[in-house]
């Protein structure tokens, strides 16, 4: 069959409704190429040994007519998302080991469609980084400059997108974990509304943020993986019932009636050149399929940063308490009962130094920190009433008649592998574009819309209101259509 990175997700469920391909042969072509290439990439942690019997299963269903929009695709999933009989570890020396009993509750949805679980992705540690360097499995490698990061926490995912490894693939974002990575690589990438997807089974990092997103060559594929994930969930009490749909009616390139927002807070001192012609080019193209473009205020965007590493790291400290050595998590160091003498503390700082590595150790310090006594309202309060004020500038934009909001993904172009990991407060600042999004739990979607001179991806990202995917993927199309094109060549 043509060679799957050739293929979007949408001219494969084509190919194998019609019969010119089967999911047995996609998966094997997928599995070969994740083997060829992803000894200098690092994408993959480990692969599923039983994906050519799903695959397997997928043609069956196929051949009865009884195929969904993803029966027979192969999907890579983060490996901070349970798959049950399949080793997760987050990234993390303190998870190896682990397997689950149970899928995640996107990953049982992906099993009922008939998709096909082709592995797990590497991440920064529990989700924790934007480079994805920060993990127990060494740095993933960016497929357009190997000497480059690929953004994080996903990378992994984003890059066996980006690379033609799998046509699909699932990640997740607490403040731009999906969309970074998305822009680096030059995939599409979407953080959802918080509570369309469910988090059960999403190892926890910070849980008034963490969504589970997804991955694609471009937006029709993302929108048919996030419709088959979407849906309220008994598992986790954070879902949101609703009628809302996922996707527009119709991806035909047309977006007449849109009122499309660019922050002037977004397009200053900081940005890089080439990505603000990006955002120009995409302002154009939106313009060109009949959206009003105007220029729009979000003030307490200055206080996004600061207000979402208080309230993350806070949030991180108290959930990754659980890992102890007694409750969860793999033991080190001696006493209580774990062999080699010691007291209980020595096994407790043993288990917690040894088995997180520097990133996390720091992100819990500045949590527990936040949270501790004579501290906790100068610091996670105060954020928590800083985060509304941030909810509110989108609120009242979208309740001035503004559909949408246009913006940079990243400042940058991706950076060199360890040129920030001694900078950690540099590489925080990777993430002022998108970690307003997530404080105000709304779908932001990154989108390729170039290369720089050294052929490196640029992207735009675009914010929509509570529950407007719709209406994100309508604008992301249309842009898509007219600056790179309606997805990977079908050829």
């Amino acid at each position: 069959m043509t060679d799957p990175a050739r293929l979007s997700a949408s001219g494969i469920r084509a190919r194998l409704d019609e019969g010119r391909a089967s999911s047995v042969e996609l998966t094997r072509a997928c599995l070969e190429r994740v083997r060829r290439a992803d000894g200098e990439l690092g994408a993959f942690v480990r692969l599923n040994p039983e994906a050519e019997r799903e695959a397997e299963e997928a043609d069956r269903l196929i051949r009865e007519g009884r195929a969904g929009p993803l029966t027979g695709i192969p999907v890579a999933v983060k490996d901070n998302i349970n798959t049950a009989g399949l080793e997760t570890g987050a990234g993390s020396s303190v998870l190896a080991g682990f397997v689950p009993l149970r899928d995640a509750t996107v990953v049982a949805r992906l099993r009922r469609a008939g998709a096909v679980v082709l592995g797990k992705t590497n991440l920064d540690e529990f989700g924790m980084g934007s480079s994805t360097e920060n993990s127990a499995h060494g740095p993933t490698r960016n497929p357009n400059d190997l000497e480059r990061v690929p953004g994080g926490s996903s990378g992994g995912s984003a890059v066996a997108v980006a690379a033609g490894m799998a046509p699909l693939a699932l990640g997740s974002d607490t403040g731009g974990s999906v969309r970074q990575p998305a822009a680096f690589c030059g995939v599409v990438g979407i953080k959802p509304t918080y509570g369309r997807v469910s988090r059960s089974g999403l190892i926890a990092f910070a849980s008034s943020l963490d969504q589970v997103g997804v991955f694609a060559a471009d937006v029709e594929g993302a929108a048919l993986l996030l419709d088959g994930i979407s849906g309220e969930d008994a598992g986790d009490q954070t879902s949101l019932s609703t009628d809302a749909p996922v996707t527009p009616a119709t991806f035909d390139g047309d977006a007449h009636g849109l009122r499309v927002g660019i922050p002037r807070e977004y397009v200053g001192a900081g940005l890089d050149a080439g990505i603000r012609g990006g955002i120009d080019a995409a302002a154009d193209a939106l313009s060109a399929a009949g959206a009003a473009v105007e220029e729009v205020s979000l003030p307490h965007t200055r206080y996004a940063v600061p207000t979402y590493y208080l309230i993350a790291t806070a949030e991180a400290s108290s959930n990754l308490s659980r890992y102890d050595g007694v409750r969860f998590g793999a033991r080190s160091g001696g006493g209580g009962g774990g062999g080699g003498g010691g007291d209980l503390p020595q096994m407790y700082r043993g288990t917690r130094t040894q088995g997180f590595g520097p990133e996390v150790q720091r992100r819990i310090l500045l949590g527990t920190f936040a949270l501790s006594s004579g501290y906790y309202d100068a610091f996670y309060g105060k954020a928590q009433r800083a985060r509304t004020l941030v909810r509110r500038d989108f609120e009242e934009l979208f309740d001035r008649g503004v559909d949408l909001l246009l913006t940079p993904t990243t400042p940058t172009p991706a950076f060199r592998l360890g040129e920030k990991l001694d900078d950690p407060v540099g590489m925080y600042l990777s993430d002022v574009y998108t970690v307003t999004a997530s404080l105000a739990g709304l779908p932001a979607l990154s989108l390729p819309v170039g290369l720089t001179g050294d052929g490196l991806p640029m992207a735009c990202q675009l914010i929509g209101s509570h529950l407007g995917e719709a209406t994100v993927f309508r604008a992301a199309f249309a842009i898509e259509s007219r600056l790179t094109g309606t997805g990977a060549s079908d050829a």
